[in-house]
C-alpha cells in the first residue's frame, strides 16, 4: 500500500535542523537524508535555501502534527531543553493541543491522542518524548477542497475525518492511505477525532480556507515547504500545485 514517504522543506542549516529534530524532538535519521520516527511514517528531509524562510497564512504549507499520548510530559520535555511551547489546550472539539517552531520558523503542532480529561491510565515510556511521538499528520492548505478530494480518491486515499473550525473560517478534511475505518461513519462525528490522533501513520490533513483567494506555493528555489513524495504511486506527489489549481500533476 502506498504512503506518504517525505516531506521536503528548504532552510538556511539543514544541518541545525537535522540536529534539532534527532536531539529534541527524538527523531531517527534514516539514512536518505530524512529524519523520522519510524517506517510507517513520513520522514521530514531539509534541504538547502539561500533565504530565511518566512512563514504566511496564504502558504499551502501550514505545519506537520505530532500526536503523543501525554502532551503535558511532551511540554516539560520541550521546555526543560529550552524551546519555547505554548501551554497545551482544548481547541474546541477539535483536539488537546499546542504549538511551537523549530529553528528555522517551521510551525510545529503537538496533539494529544485524547481530548483533555480523556486521557487512559495506560503505561507509556517517558523517554521518549510525550510518551512516543508519532508524525501524525502533515497539513497543507487549499482555498478549494473539491479537486484535492477527488484527487485523493483517484490515488486510493480513504478520507478519515472532517472537521468544521466554528468561528475561524475554515473546515479541515483528512485522508489516509490505510484500510482503517473511522468508529462513525459520518466523518463529522466528534468521536473519529481521538481515533485520528492515534493512528501510527502519517495522515494528509487539508485545511480548506474559505473565501480566502488562491493559496501560494512558494518558488521551488525559496525557503519554506518543497513538496511530498508517496510510495507505491505510478505518479509520485511532488508539489502542491494541485493544491492550488486541481490540475493534473
Amino acid at each position: 500500500m502506498p504512503k506518504i514517504d517525505l516531506i521536503k522543506l528548504r532552510c538556511l542549516d539543514p544541518a541545525r535542523q537535522r540536529t534539532f529534530y534527532t536531539d529534541i524532538l527524538g527523531m531517527d535519521d534514516r539514512g536518505d537524508g530524512a529524519v523520522t520516527y519510524g517506517a510507517a511514517e513520513a520522514g521530514i528531509k531539509f534541504e538547502n535555501s539561500v533565504h530565511s524562510y518566512q512563514p504566511s497564512s496564504r502558504d499551502t504549507y501550514w505545519k506537520v502534527a505530532l500526536a503523543v499520548p501525554n502532551i503535558e510530559l511532551a511540554y516539560e520535555q520541550l521546555t526543560a531543553k529550552g524551546v519555547e511551547v505554548g501551554v497545551p489546550r482544548q481547541f474546541q472539539d477539535v483536539g488537546y493541543l499546542t504549538h511551537f517552531q523549530d529553528p528555522e520558523g517551521f510551525t510545529i503542532e503537538l496533539i494529544e491522542h485524547w481530548f483533555k480529561g480523556n486521557r487512559p491510565a495506560t503505561q507509556y515510556d517517558t523517554s521518549r518524548l510525550g510518551g512516543g511521538a508519532c508524525l501524525n499528520l502533515l497539513t497543507l492548505r487549499t482555498s478549494d477542497i473539491a479537486p484535492i478530494r477527488e484527487e485523493c480518491l483517484a490515488w486510493g486515499m480513504a478520507p478519515l475525518s472532517v472537521q468544521d473550525v466554528k468561528g475561524y473560517g475554515f473546515t479541515l478534511h483528512f485522508f489516509a492511505f490505510t484500510d482503517d475505518t473511522p468508529p462513525n461513519p459520518d466523518l463529522t462525528a466528534v468521536e473519529n477525532r481521538e481515533w485520528l490522533y492515534q493512528r501510527p501513520y502519517t495522515v494528509l490533513e487539508i485545511q480548506e480556507v474559505h473565501e480566502a483567494g488562491e493559496m501560494v506555493l512558494p518558488d521551488m528555489a525559496a525557503a519554506g515547504y518543497a513538496g511530498t513524495e508517496f510510495t507505491s504511486m505510478p505518479q509520485p506527489f511532488r508539489n502542491a500545485q494541485l493544491l492550488i489549481s486541481g490540475k493534473t500533476l
